[in-house]
C-alpha cells in the first residue's frame, strides 16, 4: 500500500491529487485518499458511558450484551472508534466539587470494549478523571492490556497530544483527540490530564497543539487521519460557527475525519473537501435522563456513523439509526429510527450535505474519486 506521505518523499504529491496536506505542505490541495485495492468500514460512535448504572446493570452480566441488538453489526465493522466517557477503575478519589461522577469496573467494560471490536477510544473529555489521576491511569492500562488504541490524556501534556495507530481493514489509522471542556483537567508539562485547547483557528496555542499531533502522526505513514473531538455545551443541536471554522479548518491540515461529540444530541453532518465532519454523533451508551420534552433533543436517539473505504478511496458514509434502552445500545426502528433520519437529514441541510435513504439507513456520498 502507498501511503501519502510515501507519495510525498518520492516528490508524487501532485499526482491525480491525491495526497491531503500535512504541516509543512502549503498546498492543502485535498483529493483522494491513497490506499489502493482497500476496501474497509471505519465505525464512529458519540459517547459511551459505561458508569453509574450502567456499570450497575451489567457487571455481573454478560458483559456483551451493553450493545444489544447493535453487537453484529459492530463486529462487521474491521474499526470502531469512541468517545469513552467515563474511566475504567475501581480506585482513585473523586475529583471535587463535580456533580457526575462515572466509572466502570474493568470486568465489565474491558471486555464489552473489546467484544465489540473497539479500536481507539477517545479519553479527551470531562469524565476521564473524575476519579483523579488513579481512575486515568487504570483505564489508560486496561485499554493497553486489551489492545485498545487511546489518545487524548496522559500523565502530562506531551503525552495527552501524542497520537494512536492501529489497523482497521488494511489501513492505517492515526487518531488524536482534543477538548475543550473541563479545563481543570487539562495536563500541563509535568500535570497528568487532558489535551485540553480552545478549539478556535484564532488560537495560537491550539494550532501548535494540532501541527504537533499531525507531525506526530506523519511519522507512521497513516492512511487516515482521524481527529475526535469533545466540545461545546450539551443538548446544543447545532454546533457553534466557530467550530465549524475549526473543522474546516483541521481538513486543511490533513485530518480526514473529524469525529465530534459532547453535546449528547445529534447534530449535522458536513462534507468538506471529499471528508466527513461528524459535528456530533450523540450518545451511544448512557443512563442519562432522556429530554424527550425539550424540542428536537432526544438525547436517547442517535446513530452508528461508518466511514466507508472502496478501493483505497473514501466512499460514503453510512448512517445506522440507534435508540438507547435498559442501558444498553439498540438498533432503532419505527419511529425513533426514522426521527434519527429526518433529523440528521435536516440537521445536516446547511451544509448543502446529500443525503440518502438506503434500506432504512442514511447514505452520505463522499470524494470525488
Amino acid at each position: 500500500m502507498r501511503t501519502r506521505r510515501k507519495l510525498l518523499t518520492t516528490g508524487l504529491a501532485g499526482l491525480a491529487g491525491c495526497v491531503a496536506g500535512f504541516p509543512g505542505d502549503d498546498s492543502h490541495d485535498r483529493g483522494c485518499l491513497d490506499a489502493r485495492g482497500v476496501d474497509a468500514r471505519l465505525g464512529f460512535t458519540g459517547d459511551v458511558m459505561l458508569g453509574r448504572s450502567v456499570n450497575e446493570q451489567w457487571v455481573g452480566e454478560e458483559p456483551t450484551a451493553v450493545w444489544g441488538s447493535t453487537l453484529s453489526r459492530l463486529q462487521s465493522l474491521d474499526g470502531l472508534v469512541v468517545n469513552l466517557e467515563c474511566c475504567v477503575s475501581t480506585g482513585g478519589e473523586r475529583w471535587p466539587d463535580k456533580v457526575y461522577y462515572f466509572r466502570a469496573d474493568p470486568t465489565f467494560a474491558v471486555p464489552a470494549l473489546r467484544e465489540a471490536g473497539v479500536s481507539f477510544a477517545s479519553l479527551a473529555n470531562n469524565h476521564i478523571l473524575d476519579f483523579g489521576e488513579t481512575g486515568l491511569s487504570d483505564t489508560q492500562t486496561h485499554l493497553d492490556e486489551a489492545g485498545i488504541a487511546h489518545a487524548g490524556a496522559g500523565p502530562d501534556q506531551k503525552a495527552a497530544i501524542e497520537p494512536a495507530v492501529f489497523e482497521a481493514g488494511g489501513l492505517t489509522v492515526a487518531a488524536f483527540a482534543l477538548t475543550d471542556q473541563a479545563e481543570e483537567f487539562a495536563a500541563a508539562a509535568n500535570t497528568p490530564g487532558t489535551a485540553f485547547g480552545t478549539l478556535h483557528v484564532a488560537n495560537a496555542a491550539t494550532r501548535a497543539l494540532v501541527d504537533d499531533a499531525l507531525t506526530r502522526a506523519q511519522r507512521h505513514d497513516p492512511d487516515l487521519v482521524v481527529a475526535s473531538l469533545h466540545w461545546g455545551p450539551n443538548w446544543e443541536t447545532v454546533p457553534n460557527p466557530i467550530h465549524e471554522e475549526f473543522a474546516r479548518w483541521l481538513v486543511d491540515q490533513g485530518v480526514d475525519v473529524v469525529h465530534g461529540h459532547s453535546a449528547h444530541v445529534l447534530q449535522g453532518v458536513e462534507v468538506y473537501q471529499g471528508r466527513p465532519i461528524i459535528y456530533d454523533a450523540g450518545d451511544f451508551v448512557d443512563d442519562y435522563v432522556s429530554y424527550v420534552d425539550r424540542e428536537g433533543v432526544h438525547n436517547k436517539r442517535s446513530a452508528l456513523f461508518e466511514v466507508v473505504v472502496a478501493d483505497g478511496q473514501l466512499s460514503e458514509l453510512r448512517v445506522l439509526p440507534i435508540r438507547i434502552t435498559d442501558e444498553r445500545a439498540t438498533v432503532a426502528d419505527g419511529d425513533a429510527a426514522a426521527w434519527v433520519r429526518e433529523t440528521l437529514t435536516e440537521r445536516s441541510e446547511p451544509y448543502d450535505t446529500t443525503v440518502e435513504e438506503r434500506d432504512r439507513e442514511l447514505s452520505i456520498p463522499l470524494g470525488d474519486c
